[in-house]
């Protein structure tokens, strides 16, 4: 039995890291190809930016102020842990080795949450309030019209099947934010003096992460739940492309991303992969976007 020392623990806990970030970085994250990342400096982040979508327009006259309103539309973030305890005894006795699988999986678990909190806003999103009082995926999003009155806007096909989705992910707005207040951090008790050791004669090993994930540009994405077909595509394609902003300013929206979940990969595939159709014409889409299946959709 080894004795437990100061220095033991420092060798077990730099162990223990090595392995969470070993697992940290073997995930692949995907969230960014459909969120902007944004900083967060407190509890909270309100962002009067995203009602605001202008255009820039001739000097003449004046300058027109577009106030950055978003009222109420705060993103507050969220704390997440996930804690192993190591039993002191494994650690006098040589046992650690045993533990190393655990803590990579720890890593990857943290690094997911991320891409977890990104892609369940899609899901989520067809009864959802979003920040202009609408569900983020709706048919009647309010945008004013070139007469300044209030009108519609559609980001959402209808149907009631399983949902797919179009995405432009080429613009500096994007459908979806991540709003990150700290990074993964790995955190110990694991002196022998904490009470844990004392009550359980147990050390204590985890993750923390501060962060949150919101609805950004309805604009930016178009989701359907009719059959994925190249019918049904194509109409998507064009409603998407169609919408404008505030006075009927077109947004020049151009899709380059199809997500579908599992369940859709060979209807997507045939879609956009098949040279043909199935009546034998050419397929007109092919490769007109990139495919992303999602497993967590």
């Amino acid at each position: 039995m080894r004795v437990i020392t100061a220095a033991l623990l420092a060798s077990a806990s730099q162990g223990f890291q090595m392995a969470f970030n070993t697992g940290v970085e073997a995930v692949e994250r995907t969230w960014p190809k459909i969120a902007m990342e944004t900083p967060s400096y407190g509890r909270s982040e309100i962002y009067p930016w995203l009602m605001s979508l202008p255009g820039t327009r001739e000097w003449i006259g004046e300058r027109f102020i577009n106030s950055l309103e978003a009222t109420g539309f705060e993103v507050v973030n969220r704390t997440f842990e996930n804690t192993y305890g190591v039993k002191r005894t494994d650690i006098e006795d040589d046992r650690l080795g045993i533990y190393r699988p655990a803590f990579a999986m720890l890593g990857e678990s943290a690094a997911e949450t991320p891409d977890e909190l990104v892609w369940g806003l899609l899901p989520a999103g067809f009864s959802t309030m979003s920040w202009d009082g609408q569900y983020f995926f709706d048919a009647d999003h309010p945008v004013m019209d070139r007469d300044g009155r209030v009108t519609s806007m559609s980001n959402f096909g209808g149907g009631t099947g399983t949902p797919w989705y179009l995405v432009c992910t080429k613009r500096v707005r994007k459908p979806f934010i991540f709003q990150k207040r700290t990074e993964v951090e790995f955190v110990r008790q694991d002196q022998p003096s904490d009470e844990t050791v004392f009550m359980r004669d147990e050390f204590l090993y985890g993750v923390r992460l501060r962060c949150s994930a919101a609805y950004g540009f309805w604009q930016m994405v178009y989701a359907s739940r009719q059959p994925l077909n190249s019918t049904t595509f194509d109409a998507a394609y064009a409603a998407m492309c169609a919408i404008k902003g505030d006075y009927g300013r077109p947004l020049n929206n151009k899709p380059n991303l199809l997500v579908v979940p599992t369940n859709l990969r060979g209807a997507a595939n045939e879609v956009i992969k098949a040279e043909r159709l199935a009546n034998g014409a050419t397929n007109t889409n092919r490769d007109l976007v990139e495919i992303h299946v999602e497993q967590r959709l």
